[in-house]
C-alpha cells in the first residue's frame, strides 16, 4: 500500500487533515506539538470505478455510485520547527518517520495565522510563502548530515581492491528509504569523483538533495483557504509547482455531517445537498463551506490525495478478476478488489500485487474489457480489468 506523510510546521492543520481524510479520532489543538507520536491510518484515493461501464453496481464497499476509493496509508507526524535537522522540537523523530513515506503532503497555513514556530498569530501576520521550502530544506540538511556521518566508513571501504563507490552509496542510502533503483537514477545524473576521499561537502549536499527529490516528492496543500487572503493563495501558487487550496476544517465538517445524515456528500465531490434538518447556524456554516468548494471545486482534501497518487506518484488503478465475462471473483462478487500500481506496470506486476503465489504461478492474462489475451509485457492503463491465469488459482 502506498504510504503518504502529512508534514508541516505545528498548527498548520495536519491533524485536522488527517482526521478528515481517515475519520480517525486524534487530538487536534491550536498549539505546537499537538501531535507527538505519528498517527497512522487508512485514507483513500478516488477514481472512476469500471462498474459504471456495466449495468450493475459492483460489490465493493469502497465504491459509492461509481466513485471508487482505493486505500492508501496516511500518517501525520510531529510538526517541524526551524532547526529540526539539528534536533530542535521533535525534528529528528519527525524526519526519521518520513523515511517510510512514498510522498509528502506538505500542509501550509495559507492564512498566515501561525508563525514559523507554529504559534498562533493574527491572520495575515506571517507570510506563508516562507514555509514552502521549509520541509525540503530541513530534509536536505538532515540527509546531508547522515551522509557526512557515514562518509568515513565509505572512505575505509575504498581501500578494498574491489570497491565500487556506486555500490557503497547504494548500501548507505537504502537505509534511509531509497531503493537501489532510486540511487542508480540519481547517480546517473550526478557528477562526482570515483574516489570518496576527493568528495567535497558540496558533493555530499547535492547527493542528499537529489536523493530527497527522487524519493520524497511533495505537493503543497494551502490549508485554511476559507480564511486566507486571496493574494496568499496566488503567491503560494507562484512559489511552488503543485499547490492545492484546501479547508481541512470544512472537509471534516462535511464528513461528520454526512455521517449524521444531515447532508449527501462523498469525499471529493465539488458540492453537497442538505438532506436533513439543520439549524440556521448550521446552514450558515455549510453555506460558507460551499462557497469555498465553488471556488476551488471541492474542499481540496480528497483532491490533494488524488493528485499525489495519480499525478505525483504516477500510479494507475487495476482490477483483478477471475471471471472475465462477469468481472467477478471466485465468490461471484463484482470488482471486489482494486490495486494501485506504478504507471507502466504489466499483468505480471498485477499478479504479484494480488499475491506472491499468484505471481510465481503466473501463466497469462486476459483483458476483460476486450475479451482478449494480452502479452506479459503489456502496459496496463487506468481502470483496466484483468483476469490473471495462474497455477496458484
Amino acid at each position: 500500500m502506498l504510504s503518504l506523510a502529512l508534514a508541516g510546521k505545528p498548527n498548520a492543520g495536519k491533524s485536522t487533515f488527517y482526521t478528515a481524510a481517515t475519520m480517525a479520532d486524534v487530538e487536534v489543538g491550536n498549539y505546537p506539538f499537538t501531535t507527538i507520536d505519528a498517527n497512522r491510518g487508512v485514507s483513500y484515493a478516488r477514481t472512476d470505478c469500471p462498474c459504471q461501464d456495466r449495468d450493475s453496481q459492483c460489490d465493493s464497499d469502497n465504491c459509492q455510485d461509481g466513485k471508487r476509493y482505493v486505500p492508501v496509508d496516511l500518517f501525520d507526524v510531529a510538526g517541524l520547527v526551524p532547526g529540526a535537522h539539528e534536533g530542535r522540537g521533535l525534528g529528528n523523530q519527525f524526519l526519521d518517520q518520513l523515511t517510510d513515506a512514498d510522498a509528502i503532503v506538505h500542509v501550509v497555513d495559507a492564512a498566515g495565522a501561525t508563525n514559523a514556530e507554529g504559534e498562533p498569530v493574527e491572520v495575515g501576520e506571517h507570510d506563508p510563502v516562507e514555509d514552502v521550502d521549509f520541509i525540503e530544506t530541513e530534509m536536505d540538511q538532515w540527509l546531508a548530515a547522515i551522509v557526512s556521518r557515514n562518509w568515513e566508513s565509505i572512505e575505509r571501504q575504498s581501500r578494498s581492491p574491489d570497491f565500487d563507490i556506486d555500490d557503497a552509496l547504494a548500501e548507505m542510502l537504502t537505509g534511509i528509504g531509497a531503493t537501489e533503483t532510486d540511487v542508480a537514477r540519481v547517480l546517473r545524473d550526478l557528477e562526482y569523483p570515483d574516489d570518496p576521499r576527493e568528495w567535497a561537502d558540496e558533493h555530499r549536499t547535492r547527493l542528499a538533495s537529489d536523493i530527497r527529490a527522487e524519493t520524497k516528492p511533495q505537493i503543497v496543500v494551502a490549508n485554511k483557504a476559507d480564511i486566507a487572503p486571496e493574494e496568499n493563495i496566488e503567491r503560494l501558487r507562484e512559489a511552488a509547482e503543485r499547490v492545492l487550496p484546501a479547508t481541512a476544517d470544512g472537509e471534516l465538517a462535511l464528513r461528520r455531517a454526512a455521517e449524521a445524515g444531515v447532508i449527501d456528500y462523498d469525499p471529493g465531490d465539488d458540492d453537497f445537498d442538505i438532506a436533513g434538518d439543520v439549524s440556521d447556524q448550521q446552514r450558515e456554516g455549510l453555506e460558507q463551506i460551499r462557497t469555498v468548494m465553488t471556488e476551488y471545486a471541492g474542499t481540496g482534501i480528497q483532491q490533494a490525495l488524488d493528485t499525489v497518487v495519480y499525478d505525483l506518484l504516477d500510479h494507475i488503478t487495476a482490477y483483478p478478476v477471475e471471471d472475465d465475462t462477469h468481472w467477478t471473483d471466485a465468490q461471484g462478487r463484482m470488482l471486489p478488489d482494486a490495486h494501485l500500481l506504478p504507471d507502466g506496470s504489466t499483468p505480471v506486476d498485477l499478479a504479484y500485487a494480488v499475491h506472491s503465489d499468484i505471481g510465481d504461478g503466473y501463466i497469462h492474462a486476459v483483458d476483460a474489457r476486450e475479451g482478449r489475451r494480452i502479452s506479459d509485457d503489456h502496459e496496463l492503463a487506468e481502470g483496466d480489468v484483468v483476469k490473471i491465469v495462474s497455477d496458484a488459482n
